[in-house]
């Protein structure tokens, strides 16, 4: 059977894979610590309660018709609002663009401003970059990051890469790293993407930025959050911001997000989508309408959402940070942002409990899962090189009880 060459291509997901594995596991009755997922257990971390009823009430009011292409006006209003309200950032209604969480806005912008043979410059460790980069047949312009850096891009190390580029895709916090850029480190990048337009003549096509901001409500302790046009208001014209309910109200499965930036691009964007059908469901945007004019929910909802996600990150963190001080060959990447924690396993080469040697990171993997029934996604699945030893750890699923019983697994594991 032939099929067309992108479908051929595309690379499968690891972490589907490792999901089937683990999904086996626990169908056989393995007790497995599931770290892997992006997700939140509702029973763990529900939607806020004022949510859930006004998406309730939107449905008991039959709005389950279609909503409009770009999204509901109600909505956009509300968002607008909110962003204003929450990150200083003005935009009008007809700025933003409306779909079923992040995923098909990020696609849509790819498909709005890339062109096959083009340069898409972006790091690795991140999340699908590669394929959508695939997607749209783009010249792959990759950065690899490490933790002299927390596993984020350097103004230095993406510099000589930005000549001649379409698109260069950042997120910050960042999955899979939970880690941030620094004020001055998005500003320098920031003046490499205005520097290289300002060289572009006029019939040019410019230089764009992808800046995916899913997390960033969730930073913790002193560390801030910022974004390239606060920092410098001529990326305006350059910049398509990415952001949804799914993270910060722990609400994935509720599917609604929204991009926002220059006009004549979003437009071209809604276009795209227009076609594909990736709305957000009528209710759910009643419904998000409405929540986001709670401030007090809201706030109040933040407050106790970030001390439980803080606590479990702080809490994996220092007992990877004990075993690291006992001589294990662990480490982790003191928490930030997001849902995230950045540990290392560096077992290849090593001796395994068999007597035979560590010869992969896969191998490693499989040993987590297996002697640990630790389940983590390696940074290899996210771009990164296959040997690096480094993984992301999700606690959106994790109950602060078995922290510890999922540590002293992993204690006995490495002896």
């Amino acid at each position: 059977m032939k099929l067309s060459h992108l479908s051929e291509t595309l690379i499968g997901s690891e972490i589907v894979k490792l999901g089937g594995e683990i999904r086996e596991k626990i169908r056989l009755g393995e007790k497995i610590y599931n770290f892997t997922v992006g997700d939140f257990d509702p029973q763990v971390f529900p939607i806020p309660a004022a949510l859930e009823e006004e998406i309730i009430a939107a449905y008991r009011a039959h709005f389950t018709n279609y909503p409009l292409a770009e999204g509901n006006l109600d909505l956009r209003e509300s968002i607008a609002a909110f962003i204003k309200d929450r990150e200083g950032l003005a935009y009008d209604k007809s700025e933003y663009l409306v779909a079923a969480g992040g995923r098909p806005l990020i696609y849509a912008a790819f498909r709005a401003l890339v062109d096959a043979g083009e340069k898409v410059v972006y790091a690795v460790p991140s999340w699908n970059n590669n394929h959508y980069t695939h997607f749209v047949g783009g010249e792959h312009v990759v950065v690899e990051a490490g933790p002299e850096t927390n596993f984020m891009p350097s103004a230095a190390s993406l510099e000589p890469l930005l000549k001649g580029a379409t698109l260069l895709a950042l997120c910050s916090p960042q999955n899979p790293t939970g880690t941030v850029f620094s004020k001055e480190e998005l500003e320098k990048i920031c003046d490499l993407v205005l520097a290289e337009n300002a060289a572009r003549g006029e019939q040019d096509k410019k230089l764009y930025v992808l800046y995916d901001q899913m997390y960033w409500h969730l930073t913790y302790g002193d560390i801030r959050h910022y974004n390239p046009v606060s920092l410098r208001p001529a990326m305006r014209d350059f910049t398509i911001f990415i952001d949804a309910i799914s993270k910060v109200f722990a609400a994935t499965g509720v599917r609604v997000g929204w991009s926002f930036g220059p006009a004549p691009i979003i437009d071209k964007m809604k276009a795209i989508l227009g076609h594909v059908g990736a709305w957000a469901p009528m209710a759910e945007q009643k419904a998000v309408a409405k929540f986001l004019q709670q401030k007090e929910a809201i706030d109040d909802f933040l407050e106790e959402f970030k001390e439980a996600i803080a606590y479990r990150l702080r809490a994996i963190h220092a007992g990877f940070q004990e075993l690291k001080a006992a001589g294990f060959a662990v480490d982790s990447v003191a928490p930030q942002a997001a849902i995230y924690l950045t540990i290392k396993v560096d077992l290849v080469g090593k001796q395994r409990k068999d007597g035979k040697l560590f010869e992969s990171q896969a191998e490693v993997t499989s040993y987590l899962l297996d002697a640990a029934k630790l389940a983590v996604v390696p940074f290899y699945a996210f771009g990164a090189a296959p040997q690096s030893p480094w993984y992301r750890l999700s606690v959106g699923t994790c109950k602060k009880e078995e922290i510890p019983i999922m540590l002293e697994g992993l204690r006995a594991a490495l002896v």
